[in-house]
């Protein structure tokens, strides 16, 4: 009888023994508001204008796509432009599969063995993944006891460590805030003292307050800094798979040394274009869960927890004696959200107003007992 090896048996690298994958639950629920995706279904004029791309895409292929997503970068450049008013061109795009590849190939390129990795907890909670990846040491910055960050701080932090790459993440997750320009300024100044490159992770971008500038404004000029953006959350498009960046042209000459040849299918770039062609559609749901979001702060306020302001399409809340039971009550209501790493804390997607109010509604009944 053949025994099947368990994963210690294994020859693993030694830095991966014993650890837990990245990921989230995945259940059965009726309300689902535990990762941040865009809960309105995907509009029926942009299924339609996808699987046309999509259809005169398959018919090529039996041949490579274009290796440089030219097109696709063209689409990309042209929306950021719009949505940020900073001017990009194709030649400052890069994508790749979701924002993860994303960040990974960064890393490949500016990271790696023998290099290091900054970021500020509590934040998302892949970066020392992708740090761990690369083989690099990973270094947790610190935030100010309400989660902010201060031009000063930050600065001081990276000229003590000097990191080869840091991470700023605006809108913050899980805190759901936006960073100022001038941490984003104070954070390259400092980087210039060493080999540092500077990366803004802007996901959730499209959600920022009136007002809120993006650090897209800020590339002119800084040849070190990359802003990161996705198609996940305000595109709906989580299951199409697509990240991008921004940066200084010679960035993107660096990622083409380290992306594995036809990284991004013709069909993924058929998926995104359909979907850049139709982002005013989709921005019209990112306005409605806006106003979702702004309600979640308001009235779990109302209810004597400690809601954070949010730039994103979430809300983290604090206030709870006991967090866990709030999640396991929720749950059993049959709304999923996530528990923080955070004490005390829970996160909670904003969703549709039905959805919304479901949510709301069980974190009445759990608080009055």
């Amino acid at each position: 009888m053949v025994t099947e090896p368990r994963l210690a048996d294994l020859p693993l690298r030694d830095e991966l023994r014993d650890q837990e994958p990245y990921g989230a639950p995945q259940l059965p629920v009726r309300t689902m508001l535990n990762v941040n995706e865009t809960t309105y279904d995907v509009p029926p004029d942009v299924v339609d204008a996808i699987a046309k791309e999509v259809r005169a895409a398959a018919a090529t292929l039996n041949r490579y796509p274009d290796r440089e997503f030219t097109v696709l970068r063209q689409k990309l450049a042209a929306y950021l432009t719009g949505e940020s008013g900073a001017e990009l061109n194709a030649d400052q795009i890069w994508a790749g599969n979701g924002s993860n590849e994303v960040m990974q190939h960064i890393l490949q390129a500016f990271a790696g063995p023998g290099r290091s990795v900054m970021s500020f907890p509590p934040t998302y909670s892949m970066y020392p993944l992708y740090a761990r990846g690369v083989y690099s040491d990973y270094i947790a910055g610190t935030r100010s006891a309400d989660f902010t960050q201060e031009p000063d701080d930050v600065a001081a932090q990276i000229r003590e460590d000097r990191p080869h790459v840091v991470i700023l993440c605006s809108p913050n997750n899980p805190t759901g805030t936006s960073l100022s320009l001038d941490v984003v300024e104070a954070a390259y100044d400092a980087a210039l003292e060493s080999d540092t490159m500077v990366v803004v992770d802007e996901a959730y971008g499209e959600f920022r307050q009136p007002g809120t500038r993006s650090a897209l404004t800020m590339l002119p000029g800084r040849p070190r800094l990359i802003v990161t953006r996705t198609m996940s959350k305000a595109f709906a498009l989580a299951g199409g798979r697509l990240g991008y960046l921004a940066a200084a042209p010679a960035v993107t000459d660096a990622l083409r040394l380290v992306r594995l040849p036809y990284h991004l299918s013709a069909i993924t770039q058929a998926a995104a274009t359909a979907a850049l062609d139709h982002a005013e559609t989709l921005m019209a749901n990112v306005q409605r869960i806006k106003v979702q979001r702004d309600r979640l702060v308001s009235e779990l306020n109302d209810m004597g927890l400690n809601p954070y302001p949010s730039d994103a399409n979430f809300v983290l809340f604090g206030g709870l004696q006991d967090a866990h039971a709030a999640w396991q009550h929720l749950l059993d209501d049959g709304i999923l959200i996530r528990e923080a790493a955070i004490t005390g804390h829970l996160r909670v997607t904003a969703g549709t107003e039905p959805e919304t109010t479901d949510f709301l509604n069980s974190m009445r009944s759990y608080l009055n007992g």
